[in-house]
């Protein structure tokens, strides 16, 4: 595996850590950050001591899944996968505000499990730096349960991050970045299996209109849908004729508005959806 110069000192350094750990369980979850942990955990300790481990619940998509797979298969590891509960959860359920916090504890708990019938294997994950200047409850589970942080330890950004996995040829190098479906629905609004599905049903159908970055946001009856800002023009186009609205109402929504804003990470908290670009009519009653 070859990496640019620039990168060559905090490879060495974090595959040197590494290798302080026998065996390692790598949380994979289909982005870039978890896809360039694994690799260089192979690196470190070899494919024969590495699992790659991906959580499926009704919050992940059908396509995260098969990036995870296609990642290890790209690295020669065993991928796993464990069927994750927390919407057996109520505290997960409920969306206060510390979703996150209950998802990953019960992924982590789960990988712990795992990584304790390999002893004396440890659980990484990939958070990185960018991570820290943002809400992630995840990572107070992650602290919790002794959850190695190889990347972020390393001091690394999205930026080296993503010219690694370039380097490396991952598949997933350039790969936007994405949240669990339960993201899209706001804090304070109960997580339910119909929402999730609602969602990732009008995702799926408005990328197959040419749009590979959209948020469905969840507000009852109604989606809020953001794509980035570049292709907003488009995606106006394909609501006049009607596109866009046959996407949404196959999905199980009534109505639907564009976000003027455009795509914005944590997006889902907004209220404000009377300043929002509609033309579709209205037909819930005016909710």
């Amino acid at each position: 595996m070859q990496a640019p110069e620039a990168l060559s000192s905090w490879i060495a350094n974090t595959i040197e850590q590494l290798r302080k750990h026998p065996r390692l369980v790598v949380a994979l979850s289909g982005g870039v950050d978890s896809a360039v942990l694994l690799a260089l955990a192979v690196e470190a300790l070899g494919s024969s001591r590495v699992v790659g481990v991906t959580g499926r619940s009704d919050a992940v998509t059908d396509d995260e899944m098969s990036d995870a797979r296609g990642v290890a298969d790209r690295l020669g590891v065993r991928h796993e996968i464990v069927m994750t509960r927390e919407l057996d959860n109520p505290d997960y359920v409920a969306n206060r505000g510390d979703r996150c916090y209950h998802c990953r504890k019960e992924l982590f708990t789960l990988l712990a499990a795992i990584a304790k019938d390999r002893f004396p294997a440890r659980v990484a994950y990939g958070a990185i730096v960018d991570d820290l200047g943002e809400h992630r409850p995840g990572m107070d589970a992650a602290r919790e349960l002794g959850i190695l942080s190889p990347l972020l330890d390393a001091g690394l950004t999205k930026a080296d991050v993503r010219q690694f996995a370039s380097a490396a040829g991952l598949a997933v190098a350039a790969k936007p970045a994405n949240a669990c479906l339960a993201s899209r629905i706001p804090t304070g609004i109960p997580v339910r299996r119909e929402a999730l599905a609602q969602i990732a049903a009008a995702e799926r159908r408005l990328r197959t209109l040419g749009f590979p970055i959209v948020r469905v946001r969840h507000h009852g009856v109604r989606a809020r849908i953001e794509v980035p800002r570049e292709d907003l023009s488009r995606l106006r186009d394909a609501e006049r004729s009607g596109l866009v609205l046959a996407a949404v109402a196959a999905s199980g929504f009534a109505t639907h508005e564009i976000d003027p804003e455009g795509y914005r990470p944590g997006g889902a908290g907004r209220t404000d959806p009377e300043t929002l670009y509609s033309i579709a009519p209205q037909r819930d009653g005016g909710q």
